[in-house]
């Protein structure tokens, strides 16, 4: 009987730290809710795992071969990295402080001005750079007979110019939300012992604001990383660009596109893990309250001082929008025939129509993770939401490749060669695909309101009877859709843009906007690229209203 009980007691142990693990015990968290966000969870991993079995099968002398002659791909790509990342904070950095910190005249409308560049798809800002001055570009040509010469824009350089320009908002934007929650008081102290501004921006604000800073090159880092088409129109051989030239050639090219996309995940998660220890230091500065009145005065720098926001939006915007509308004047963009079809509006609809299906997919698995991690502390709540995360940073051309493995090798060993061609460049894998890459996006927003919600409020309905599905739809749902719907937004937005998981992956003879678009500048005809180029800079334009309706500026 003893050993009988000692069972019975290690065996209810275990259920309990089993229910510790899950969160069962947690207010609002039931089983289905757990097996719902784990089920998820384990769709989101499923393309690595696809990836991994894949490369297993690679023959080990033709991995190593392969991995000893990458070393240039390599070289370029962590190169392109250390370059824009570097630029971008030695340009977003300085633009937060002008706009933050002192009497820069606009700063409100330098504000939003700076930021717009992230409306623009980077491929797009390559390609108007390129058909304004590459060989035969528009000004090229217009300085020719002046004898100016413009610089190689291919390679490294304009692949790194271009980037930078585009992607610079992110460090800006994280570096300016840094300093708005800044504790001023602690600054103005440095000032009374007379110590210059440089001098205590470097020892008493920059280590608060490093956090940020370090997040918003996080980002920068990792899109310049997984970026395909900006690499593509600039012919510079980083690992995007190489997986796609492998992947659409024949022989080993499977092979080779599947060692490279391991590279390139190992190299992301190095990134990832250098961020974390560079920005792990304190931000006691965050959440004081900030003056309302700027800290440095110009003085007769404070018109010159509009000189560099003036300069970056005239590279980032100005340019590209005014090349991509006289391309769309000059060459009558409506008027001739591409690859024997013409630009059609149904293009413009089926961009919209897969954005709508990925938003509206990505929000019914957005909501079970983040109202099971929102409500509760369990190890395993922790683990699904992280989960959601890996898709985001994972390349769009390497989730591509891995879903492209599942859909004509699993599939068809599992179900048959009919079932593999049904699956493979559907809508549905596509829409699929866009859920794995973008569901943190709504995740984050929809768990921020998750935890916004006042827990009185949830503990006064269940004591009034009512069962957890209808506190949560009468209750919760309410309460968080603001969030949830701007996730859902932000998804849509960001569906519109993505390039390289839409080339691989679209369903034959269904055209988007974007893959227009790379079809034309692929062939030259850079005026048939200009208005869906245009269209897509407008309704990627929507995404910044949150920015315009919520930015406070101090």
């Amino acid at each position: 009987m003893g050993a009988v009980g000692d069972a019975a007691g290690e065996s209810a142990g275990v259920r309990q730290r089993l229910r510790r693990f899950l969160g069962l015990d947690d207010d609002g968290v039931s089983t289905p809710l757990v097996l719902l966000s784990g089920a998820i969870a384990a769709a989101v991993l499923s393309p690595l795992i696809w990836l991994l079995l894949r490369a297993s099968e690679v023959p080990t002398d033709e991995a190593l071969s392969l991995i000893g002659s990458s070393g240039d791909v390599f070289a370029n790509s962590l190169a392109l990295v250390a370059v824009v990342t570097t630029a971008s904070v030695l340009l977003g950095v300085p633009l937060a402080v002008l706009t933050v910190q002192t009497d820069l005249p606009f700063r409100r409308f330098w504000t939003v001005v700076i930021a717009l560049p992230l409306v623009i798809p980077s491929y797009v800002g390559a390609f108007a750079y390129i058909s304004a001055f590459g060989p035969d570009g528009a000004l090229a040509d217009a300085l020719a007979p002046f004898g100016v010469q413009i610089p190689e824009v291919y390679g490294l350089g304009g692949t790194a110019l271009v980037l930078t320009l585009f992607v610079y908002p992110y460090v800006f934007l994280t570096t300016r939300a840094a300093l708005l929650s800044f504790d001023e008081t602690q600054l103005e102290a440095a000032r009374t012992l007379n110590v210059g501004y440089l001098s205590a921006f470097r020892r008493v604000i920059l280590p608060q604001i490093l956090p940020a800073v370090t997040a918003g090159g996080l980002l920068v880092a990792l899109y310049a990383l997984s970026d395909f088409g900006t690499p593509s129109i600039m012919q510079y051989d980083v690992f995007t660009r190489m997986i796609y030239v492998e992947l659409n050639s024949f022989g080993d090219g499977r092979n080779n596109a599947t060692l490279l996309s391991l590279q390139l995940l190992t190299v992301t998660a190095v990134v990832v893990a250098l961020e974390s220890r560079i920005g792990s230091g304190e931000d006691s500065g965050y959440g004081a309250a900030a003056s309302s009145t700027a800290m440095i005065s110009l003085g007769r720098l404070r018109w010159p001082a509009m000189l560099l926001p003036a300069l970056v939006s005239t590279f980032t915007l100005a340019l590209p929008v005014g090349i991509l509308t006289m391309w769309f004047v000059r060459a009558e963009a409506l008027a001739y025939e591409v690859g024997g079809r013409a630009f059609e509006w149904g293009f413009a609809l089926n961009s919209v129509y897969v954005a709508a299906l990925a938003a509206a997919a990505t929000l019914a698995l957005a909501i079970p993770v983040a109202y099971y991690s929102g409500r509760s502390r369990a190890r395993f709540a922790w683990l699904a939401e992280r989960a959601t995360y890996l898709g985001y940073a994972m390349p769009g051309v390497v989730l591509a490749l891995a879903l492209v493995f599942f859909s004509s090798n699993q599939l068809a060993a599992w179900f048959g060669p009919s079932v593999a061609r049904a699956v493979y460049q559907s809508l549905p894998l596509l829409v699929f695909a866009y859920v794995v890459r973008f569901l943190p996006q709504a995740v984050g927003a929809s768990r921020s309101s998750v935890l916004g919600v006042d827990p009185a409020l949830l503990g006064a309905a269940r004591v009034l009877g009512e069962p957890p599905r209808r506190v949560f739809r009468r209750v919760t749902l309410p309460l968080i859709a603001p969030g949830v719907l701007a996730g859902a937004a932000l998804v849509f937005l960001t569906t519109m843009k993505e390039l390289d998981t839409t080339l691989i992956l679209h369903p034959t003879g269904f055209t988007t906007l974007v893959t227009y678009i790379w079809r034309v500048q692929e062939g030259g005809y850079y005026g048939r690229a200009a208005l869906p180029a245009l269209v897509l800079v407008v309704v990627s334009g929507l995404s910044m209203i949150p920015l315009l309706v919520q930015g406070r500026d101090k």
